[in-house]
């Protein structure tokens, strides 16, 4: 049987479309950066080592690494981040892999329905009794639930958590929640030692309209759709990079792909690898 190819050129070339790395795609503006979530559906702010995706970071300064300096021009995209936590424009936190991830408003629906959210406020004491949410991001959530949106300085005495020995704890109970779709950051304070910290809320009174908007969404439908939007984006990919970006099980990694093969919206290639029929529709 005859096997696809894509050529190491082709696939180079889609990409330096898709991520914006040509020097005459590059965002400028808040404005684009905008525009580029909403074109490729979810973009991390910087590259994610091992993993193959959009990154705001690299759409603005072209395929370099993050640079270590506070003055380095691409840094702009922390400014912007910071400008638009409180706009409502799009949605970012500490999403795919634990790492700073934006998500359009319009595909924020399925990561939602797909999370162990059951669209009640506290509904994060259920995966807490569970046992698999520790207890200290069931403090913070509390602490939000009770008490409205904080900066992480007032979060940590209100959690309880304030002592210099649970820092850590604290941090990663922010990064669950933050996986679970539970809280985003929705703003900056001028607190702490270094005048700079977050402000956080939970999710579903920041964006009320989304838990209903997942209601609709089949979890089969929403893993096909970000799985289509993923190889939009990285043109070609296989089982292992899908299971690095989302972590689902491997049977619904394997019902995504071939529901999509069949679909005609992906095309096989070799050794378990797949590739976007956009691919193969421009030249």
């Amino acid at each position: 049987m005859k096997r696809n190819k894509v050529s190491k050129n082709k696939l180079e070339r889609y990409r330096a479309h898709t991520y914006r790395t040509k020097p005459n795609m590059r965002l400028e503006t808040i404005s684009d950066a905008i525009k580029f979530v909403e074109q490729r559906g979810f973009v991390t702010l910087w590259p994610i080592k091992g993993i193959n995706l959009p990154s705001l970071w690299t759409a603005t300064t072209g395929p370099r690494p993050v640079a270590s300096e506070h003055d380095d021009p691409g840094h702009i995209t922390w400014g912007w981040k910071d400008q638009m936590l409180d706009q409502r424009c799009w949605y970012y936190a500490k999403l795919l892999r634990g790492k700073a991830t934006f998500v359009s408003l319009p595909t924020l629906p399925n990561f939602y329905a797909l999370s162990p959210r059951e669209a009640d406020l506290d509904d994060y004491r259920q995966v807490y009794r569970a046992g698999t949410l520790s207890y200290e991001a069931l403090r913070i959530a509390d602490a939000l639930l009770d008490h409205g949106p904080m900066d992480t300085i007032q979060l940590r005495k209100r959690a309880g958590l304030s002592s210099s020995e649970r820092k850590s704890r604290f941090d990663r109970g922010l990064t669950e929640l933050q996986k679970g779709l539970w809280i985003l950051p929705v703003g900056i304070a001028e607190a702490g030692a270094w005048r700079y910290a977050f402000v956080y809320e939970l999710l579903d009174r920041w964006y009320p309209e989304i838990p209903a908007q997942a209601g609709y969404v089949r979890h089969e439908k929403a893993r096909a759709d970000l799985v289509s939007t993923y190889f939009r984006a990285v043109g070609v990919a296989g089982y292992g990079d899908v299971k690095k970006v989302f972590g689902w099980e491997k049977s619904q990694i394997r019902q995504t792909l071939g529901t999509l093969r069949e679909k005609g919206e992906l095309i096989d290639l070799v050794d378990d690898l797949y590739a976007t029929k956009l691919l193969f529709e421009r030249t």
